[in-house]
């Protein structure tokens, strides 16, 4: 498709579909405490909670691309 290979395709969804999601899911988390007057500290424990799994997310993939790297 447009002289791409099927895992070129697939390597851009994955880094960059993947990551614009991630960026959506924290402009939802944002909109909800806007919406419900969460304040500061509100604001702070909804994004520490609902993007926990997205920090967890990222740092694996930052493991994995450190300890590739190590072991070559």
């Amino acid at each position: 498709m447009f002289g791409y290979t099927e895992e070129q395709i697939a390597q851009f969804g994955l880094s960059f579909g993947v990551a614009a999601f991630m960026l959506y899911m924290v402009f939802i988390i944002l909109q909800l405490a806007r919406e419900s007057k969460a304040g500061r500290f509100g604001t702070f424990v909804l994004l520490l909670g609902l993007g926990f799994g997205l920090v967890g997310f990222a740092a694996k993939g930052l493991i994995k691309y450190f300890l590739a790297g190590v072991g070559d």
